[in-house]
């Protein structure tokens, strides 16, 4: 079994400028709103709060320096190991499905590059990341340590169990498709969060769902099609597990 590795980071500038962020400048800054403005909110993405947070997110710091060129593009970048980061449009509007307050504890499955954590992060007041795969875990590791982002606990493992100590959340998004809803992650999401994910066939198309947990029952809304990356680790065996079973 791999040992489970813990890092909190804390934030303690309230509002970090550009100049705060080494290997940022004025003229990603300006990229980054060109993003939000062509590619976010002219796609109906409005929350205030989401918006915000993806122009001050460094994205350029999230992907390889081969592709930093690239890092405001209308699309998903490979970041090694089989894992990408996804377009900025998708990080957005998964971010802005949730609805998050302030004082939100939010549990990210899947943390990849950990842009996504980094955008949580500037809306929520905790974020808890769970990444499978050691050497994309150790990456963003690095990252989300040179950065002034608050809140957020990184941790090694299979994210399909989520994280028990750190339960019940306020809102739980999977990065990664998974044909089910993981019954863990249901269990730890709070009387009235929100869950989201890619649900469908990992290696198809899959549909972006809203889950909202209301005491014992939940409400499922579909939002678009998406394609990402298969979810690994249980969910894989337990796909696996089916698919030789014929008594299924």
């Amino acid at each position: 079994m791999k040992s489970i590795c813990f890092l909190v980071f804390l934030l303690f500038l309230s509002d970090p400028s550009v100049a705060d962020i080494i290997g940022d400048s004025p003229r990603l800054r300006l990229a980054r709103e060109k993003m939000v403005a062509d590619q976010i909110r002219a796609r109906g993405v409005s929350d205030p709060q989401t918006l915000a947070a993806m122009t001050a997110v460094p994205r350029h710091l999230f992907v390889p320096k081969s592709l930093q060129s690239q890092a405001y593009t209308d699309r998903p970048l490979p970041i090694g190991d089989g894992q990408t980061i996804s377009q900025p449009y998708i990080v957005a509007l998964m971010t802005e499905s949730l609805n998050l307050s302030g004082n939100a504890r939010v549990l990210e499955i899947g943390t990849g590059s950990g842009y996504q954590a980094a955008v949580l992060s500037k809306i929520a007041k905790s974020v808890f990341s769970i990444e499978i795969k050691d050497a994309v875990f150790r990456r963003a590791r690095q990252v989300l340590q040179s950065l002034p982002f608050a809140n957020i606990a990184i941790r090694l493992g299979d994210g399909y169990f989520g994280w028990e100590d750190a339960a019940p959340f306020d809102a739980i998004m999977i990065t990664a498709a998974v044909d089910h809803i993981p019954p863990p992650l249901l269990q730890q999401l709070k009387d009235g969060g929100r869950l989201i994910l890619p649900l469908g066939n990992p290696f198809r198309y899959q549909n972006l769902t809203l889950v909202t947990k209301q005491a014992e029952n939940y409400t499922v809304r579909q939002i678009t099609g998406v394609l990402f990356v298969p979810m690994t680790g249980h969910a894989m065996d337990r796909m696996h597990l089916q698919t030789d079973d014929p008594a299924r």
